[in-house]
């Protein structure tokens, strides 16, 4: 633990973890270095949270904020001819996946001497801030844009956070908030590289879900990616401990309005690929330049997974079919389901697989949404 550092993936700096730190000092986003993994021994079995694996992070966390995040159920429902498992999210205390990483960021932010944090978010991510914010006795300010869910900006002035509406695109919100960086800490879900560190515990979580075992397969809606690589990232030390014997393979379901990852990984690049961009109802994964593509597409490769794009149509029929389940996602979380359908058909999944699909946050932030687009 204690040789953990900061790295700049692009030229290997290193950088200290004991300075409050969101990027390097080019402006590029950094990571943790990798853990060594753990195994079922240093599992603490007292703790029914992510906390539980704490002894996979790179720091030793001494009083973790915790509201119960993780520990999310794991349900195993018919699929056509497929049987997957559905992680569900939405189990997490504000709602959705974005727990993960807010818990460990802000108790390692807060343990290093940070009381106030900055952060731009269109929703999930917002929220969870606020709430975990809240729980830790952080002070929170959240810039949003203007155009924003009024239903997701109320609950994050519940928890107590400042919130800045901001006028124009998502990524205006992001510059203006770079912009006061310099006033107050930026802990950037996407930035921050620790909110990886607790994403990481998606592929712990799985691997004891499923009596210590990876699956053959995991799907997740990709936007800026922090699921999909926390589940890389997991997984890769589960297997350098020893744990498990191959990885699993990732599959990025996005939809085709804004697919980015889709275009440049079926370009065979792990570049930006030109591809147009238009609404979308999977709002959560409408990222048009994902900060860590290049992490994304170089775990996917590893894994021997792929990329699927969803119609509009794809996304509402899967978003109808789950909630006739007994499942009641937001549109963003759809995706992954929808992706299973398309996914067996081309026979990059098989019946006789585990594959696991996580549905990221729950039908109730978009409740009016969902009403209209399964009515």
């Amino acid at each position: 633990m204690s040789t953990a550092s900061y790295i700049d993936p692009r030229n290997g700096k290193l950088y200290s973890l004991h300075e409050p730190r969101w990027c390097s000092d080019e402006r590029t986003p950094l990571l943790v270095t990798p853990g060594s993994g753990i195994s079922r021994d240093d599992i603490d079995g007292l703790t029914r949270s992510l906390w539980r694996y704490r002894a996979a992070l790179p720091v030793e966390i001494k009083d973790p904020i915790s509201l119960g995040t993780g520990c999310t159920p794991l349900v195993q429902q018919a699929w056509g001819e497929l049987r997957p498992f559905f992680k569900l999210e939405w189990f997490n205390p504000t709602g959705s996946f974005k727990d993960r990483g807010s818990a460990v960021m802000l108790s390692f932010l807060r343990q290093i001497g940070v009381d106030a944090i900055l952060e731009d978010s269109s929703g999930n991510g917002g929220s969870s801030m606020a709430g975990l914010g809240a729980a830790g006795g952080l002070r929170v300010k959240i810039l949003a844009p203007a155009s924003t869910s009024p239903a997701k900006i109320a609950q994050v002035r519940a928890y107590g956070a400042e919130v800045q509406l901001v006028e124009g695109p998502r990524e205006e919100s992001e510059a203006e908030a770079i912009r006061q960086s310099s006033q107050t800490f930026y802990a950037s879900h996407n930035w921050q590289p620790f909110f990886l560190e607790g994403t990481k515990s998606f592929a712990y979580e799985i691997w004891e879900d499923l009596g210590f075992k990876a699956p053959d397969n995991v799907i997740v809606p990709v936007g800026a990616g922090s699921s999909l690589l926390g589940c890389a990232f997991g997984f890769r030390e589960l297997k350098k401990a020893g744990q498990i014997a191959r990885l699993p393979r990732l599959f990025a379901a996005q939809p085709l309005n804004c697919s980015p990852v889709d275009a440049s990984f079926k370009a065979g690049v792990d570049t930006p690929v030109a591809r147009e961009v238009s609404k979308t109802i999977a709002e959560g994964t409408a990222i048009k330049h994902p900060l860590r593509l290049r992490e994304i597409i170089g775990a996917i490769s590893e894994s021997g997974g792929g990329t699927v794009a969803l119609t509009e149509d794809e996304i509402i029929a899967a978003l109808r079919r789950l909630a006739r389940q007994g499942l009641f996602t937001e549109p963003t979380s759809a995706s992954a389901a929808a992706a299973l359908e398309k996914l067996s058909a081309a026979g990059a999944i098989k019946a006789s697989e585990t594959t696991v699909a996580v549905l990221t946050g729950t039908g109730l932030k978009a409740a009016t949404t969902v009403a209209d687009l399964v009515g």
